[in-house]
């Protein structure tokens, strides 16, 4: 009787959320048939969890050497198109969006290096994510231990790192009301586009320095924190699950030493060059880079109809099979922006699985999942583009129903069909 009434109640919960490209998979899963950690690891190939040094160098030479030929590029520009000229914007803007999307191979690759899954060798695994991190102003240490969270925390309410939705609250409060005063004021379509444009801003542009700084979009639990600082800036609901416990807080500060060292140096160059030179060939393509993570991060953990979870009904594996494959080979004709990326979008179920696999051998665990665990693997054919704007309309708030969060987007199905 109880998987029946178990069955009937999560096919209430999927008829009553708006449905896209996983057609409502992620609503359909009971907590009681998730596999146990020990048994998804079982079906990988043991030969997954081993990284090599060689091809993680031979990765990491290929991102440095494009990167290197678009900044050569750049530099030489500088004669033909004035960056201190308003003019030449437009150039420098497509620079940097191509610039930073090469750039951003060389951030995956560091983050492989936070993980462990560079490289046996510590000591040059380490050194190549600090350095990578550093110049592309990312605390190196600070990031490795919230990004572990982020994985051990995956879809968590309280306690996700990242991306952790906003509950509804009273009809004239929080980011519910905002957008329900938009589509008062503009109607349906206009108003939701309008939503999503401010929301596409505030994500790839302003996103990741403020959850740099300010901790945003992670969960309440930990109160405000910061990646530069150890200490919580407010205090935690949760004091035990403090970011930065023990000698991590020694950790926050190492990271700032390489963050401080680049600060000096782009002021250095910003003072003998000029702000428009620097943005043209730095600031520019950072801002691109930035722009891809919270795509990546947002994408693969987020969508209309993938639920949430509180602390009394999570665990590990039930956050890491909500994590999303979306088809990122497709971004260009021939899978160039994905092969530049490392894989990192279309095989990271398997990573968030087990984050020390090296992206060169995440297919192979990407397969085996799909092959044994097909019930629980979660890929959205949709588009990039067009899942990206649908999640910028569309995933706003939730609302618990029963055991879980679900976004609410009551009356507005048509307007996020894609």
């Amino acid at each position: 009787f109880f998987n029946v009434f178990q069955c009937f109640y999560s096919q209430l919960i999927t008829n009553a959320t708006i449905l896209q490209g996983l057609k409502g998979k992620a609503l359909s899963l009971n907590a009681e048939d998730f596999p146990l950690a020990k048994d998804v690891r079982a079906i990988i190939p043991e030969d997954c969890f081993e990284p090599d040094t060689a091809t993680s160098l031979g990765y990491l030479s290929v991102s440095i050497v494009g990167t290197a030929i678009c900044t050569a590029i750049g530099v030489n520009m500088l004669d033909v198109f004035n960056p201190d000229s308003l003019w030449t914007l437009p150039v420098w803007t497509a620079y940097s969006a191509v610039t930073g999307t090469v750039a951003m191979g060389l951030w995956v690759l560091a983050h492989e290096c936070g993980h462990g899954a560079f490289s046996k060798n510590k000591q040059l695994q380490d050194a190549v994510g600090y350095i990578i991190h550093s110049i592309m102003l990312v605390p190196y240490y600070s990031w490795q231990r919230s990004h572990a969270v982020h994985h051990q925390y995956t879809n968590h309410m309280e306690l996700g790192e990242t991306h952790v939705p906003e509950p509804v609250g009273t009809e004239e409060d929080g980011s519910f009301a905002g957008r329900a005063a938009l589509i008062d004021a503009l109607g349906k379509e206009d108003g939701l586009n309008a939503w999503a444009a401010i929301q596409a801003f505030l994500h790839l542009i302003i996103g990741w320095p403020a959850y740099l700084m300010i901790g945003a979009t992670g969960g309440p639990a930990r109160g405000m924190t910061n990646h530069f600082y150890g200490d919580p800036l407010t205090t935690p609901d949760q004091p035990k699950k403090e970011l930065f416990p023990g000698n991590w807080k020694e950790k926050v500060y190492k990271s700032d030493i390489g963050i401080a060292a680049v600060l000096g140096g782009v002021a250095a160059w910003t003072a003998c060059n000029g702000v428009g030179q620097m943005m043209a060939l730095y600031g520019g393509p950072l801002i691109v880079v930035n722009a891809w993570l919270v795509v990546y991060t947002w994408l693969q953990h987020t969508d209309v109809d993938v639920p949430h979870f509180s602390e009394d009904n999570h665990n590990f594996v039930k956050g890491a099979l909500h994590t999303i494959d979306r088809p990122y080979e497709k971004l260009d004709p021939l899978g160039a922006i994905d092969f530049l990326h490392h894989q990192i979008g279309t095989t990271h179920v398997a990573h968030h699985f087990d984050s020390t696999i090296p992206h060169y051998k995440a297919q192979a665990a990407t397969d085996a999942i799909k092959e044994n665990f097909p019930e629980f693997y979660l890929y959205d054919p949709t588009p990039i583009p067009e899942a990206l704007w649908r999640v910028c309309k569309g995933c706003t708030a939730v609302e618990k129903r029963g055991d879980r969060w679900i976004w609410k987007n009551d009356g507005l199905e048509e307007q996020l069909e894609v």
